[in-house]
C-alpha cells in the first residue's frame, strides 16, 4: 500500500509538472514571462503614436513631419534587427536579453529627461535600436520549442507582443492625460529594469550555437541565408507590405481623431487601439493552424482580410464604428500572417533562428517606417482618403505577391512531413481500431 501510495503521489507530481509545462517544454510561467517582456519591449516603439500631436507641438513640427517621430524609432529598430538580433546565435541568449533590457531602461530614461528635440529624437532612435530584444526573445522561445509545437509557442509569445502594442497606445494616452507624455517613458523604464532582473533569473542557460564565428561573418551570413532561400525573401517581402499597411493606419489615425468632428482626448485615441485585440486572438489561432499544416490557408485568409479592412476604414470621418470594425479586421489579418511567417521561416534553418528572425524583422521595420512616413505626407496632401488609398495599395500588393508565388510559401519538406504525420496518425488509429475489434470479439466469445 505504501508503494502504491508513493507511486500515486509521484504520478500526481508528474501530472502536475506536465500541466505546468507550456508547449515546447518550457515552464508555463517562463513562456508567459517572455510574452509579457516581449509586449513591454515592443510597446516602446508604439508609445508615441497617440501622442504625436502633443509631442509635435512641443517640438514645433508641422503635421507633415509628425511621422518623423515614429520613423526615427523605426529606423533604430531596423538597425537593431540587423546588428543586434543575430547575436542570439553567437552569445548566450539569457545574458544578451538581460543586457539589452538594462540598456533599454537607460535609453527610456533618456527620452523622459530629454531637454530638446535633437536629444529626444536621438534617444528615441536608441530606444528603437534596443527594443529589438523582443525579437531576440521570440527567437529564443522558438529555439526552445519542440518542432511540432513551435507554432503554438510562437503564437503565445506573439500574442504578448500584440497585447503590448495595443496596451501601449491605451496606456500611453491615459498616462499622458494624467501626467504628461514624459511620464509614459519613465514608467516604462522602471518596468523594463524589473523585467531584466526577472528574465535573468528565469531563462535557462543556453550555449551559443555558432560560438567563435566572427561578428562580421555572422552579419554577412544573414544576407547569405536570404539569398539562398526563396521562402525567406518572399515572406520578408510580405512582412514589409503587411506592416506598411499596419503602420499606415496606426501612425496617422491620431490626426483625424484629434480634429473635428471627433476631437478626442489622448485617452480616447489610445483606447481605439484596444479594438485590435483580435490580433492577439489571431496570433494564437494562427499558431495552431500552422502546427496543423494550414500555412497556405492562413496566409490567404489573412491577406484577403487585410485588403477588405480598408473599406470600413475609409468611413472613419463618418463613423467611429466603421473605424473599430476596420481596425479589428486589419489587426487580425496582420498578426495571422505574421505568426505564419515566423513559424515557416524558422523551420528553414533552426540553427540560425536569430539571424533569420532578425533579417525578417528588418523587412517588418522597413515597412513600418515606410507606412508611417508615407501616411503622414499623404494626410497632409490628400487627407484621410489618401491614407486609405495608400493602405489599400500596400495590402493588395501583398495579396498579389502571395498569389503569384504560392509555391514559395511553404519550406521544403513541410508537405512531406505533414503527409508523414497524417500517415502515422492513420496507422495509429487503424491499430487501435483493430485492437478494439479484437477485444470486442473476445468479449462476445
Amino acid at each position: 500500500m505504501r508503494v502504491s501510495g508513493h507511486r500515486s503521489a509521484s504520478a500526481r507530481r508528474r501530472k502536475g509538472a506536465a500541466r505546468a509545462e507550456a508547449p515546447g517544454g518550457l515552464p508555463a510561467r517562463v513562456v508567459w514571462l517572455i510574452a509579457f517582456a516581449c509586449g513591454s519591449a515592443v510597446a516602446n516603439v508604439y508609445f508615441a503614436q497617440p501622442l504625436l500631436v502633443t509631442m509635435g507641438e512641443e517640438l514645433a513640427l508641422g503635421s507633415g513631419l509628425l511621422g518623423v517621430i515614429v520613423t526615427v524609432t523605426q529606423v533604430g529598430y531596423g538597425l537593431g534587427l540587423f546588428l543586434l538580433v543575430p547575436l542570439g546565435d553567437l552569445v548566450g541568449r539569457r545574458r544578451l536579453i538581460g543586457l539589452q533590457l538594462a540598456l533599454l531602461a537607460a535609453a527610456l530614461l533618456g527620452v523622459a529627461a530629454a531637454p530638446g528635440a535633437a536629444v529626444l529624437l536621438a534617444a528615441l532612435a536608441v530606444v528603437g535600436l534596443l527594443a529589438v530584444v523582443a525579437q531576440t526573445m521570440v527567437a529564443a522561445a522558438a529555439a526552445l520549442a519542440a518542432p511540432e509545437r513551435r507554432g503554438r509557442v510562437v503564437g503565445t509569445v506573439t500574442s504578448g507582443v500584440v497585447i503590448g502594442i495595443l496596451l501601449a497606445r491605451s496606456a500611453a494616452g491615459a498616462l499622458a492625460d494624467l501626467a504628461g507624455w514624459r511620464a509614459v517613458y519613465l514608467c516604462s523604464a522602471l518596468v523594463t529594469a524589473a523585467l531584466a532582473l526577472a528574465l535573468h533569473r528565469a531563462l535557462p542557460a543556453e550555449a551559443a550555437r555558432t560560438r567563435g564565428m566572427p561578428y562580421g561573418k555572422l552579419l554577412a551570413s544573414t544576407w547569405t541565408l536570404f539569398a539562398a532561400h526563396r521562402l525567406l525573401r518572399v515572406r520578408g517581402a510580405l512582412a514589409l507590405l503587411v506592416f506598411a499597411a499596419f503602420s499606415t493606419l496606426w501612425s496617422s489615425v491620431v490626426q483625424p481623431l484629434s480634429g473635428p468632428p471627433w476631437s478626442l482626448s489622448h485617452t480616447a485615441i489610445g483606447a481605439f487601439g484596444l479594438v485590435g485585440a483580435a490580433g492577439a486572438v489571431a496570433a494564437g489561432l494562427a499558431g495552431r493552424w500552422n502546427d496543423r499544416g494550414l500555412a497556405q490557408r492562413t496566409t490567404a485568409l489573412g491577406l484577403g482580410t487585410l485588403a477588405l479592412s480598408w473599406l470600413p476604414l475609409a468611413l472613419t470621418g463618418r463613423s467611429l464604428w466603421a473605424l473599430a470594425v476596420g481596425a479589428v479586421l486589419l489587426d487580425f489579418a496582420v498578426q495571422a500572417v505574421h505568426v505564419t511567417n515566423q513559424t515557416l521561416i524558422h523551420a528553414v534553418a533552426p540553427e540560425a533562428g536569430s539571424r533569420i528572425i532578425g533579417g525578417y524583422m528588418v523587412c517588418y521595420s522597413a515597412g513600418s517606417a515606410l507606412g508611417a512616413l508615407g501616411s503622414s505626407l499623404l494626410y497632409a496632401a490628400a487627407g484621410w482618403a489618401g491614407v486609405c488609398v495608400l493602405g489599400a495599395a500596400f495590402s493588395c500588393a501583398a495579396l498579389l505577391l502571395w498569389a503569384a508565388d504560392r509555391t514559395a510559401s511553404v519550406p521544403p519538406g513541410t508537405a512531406a512531413r505533414t503527409a508523414q504525420r497524417a500517415a502515422a496518425s492513420a496507422s495509429t488509429a487503424w491499430s487501435r481500431a483493430r485492437h478494439s475489434a479484437a477485444k470486442a470479439g473476445q468479449v462476445c466469445r
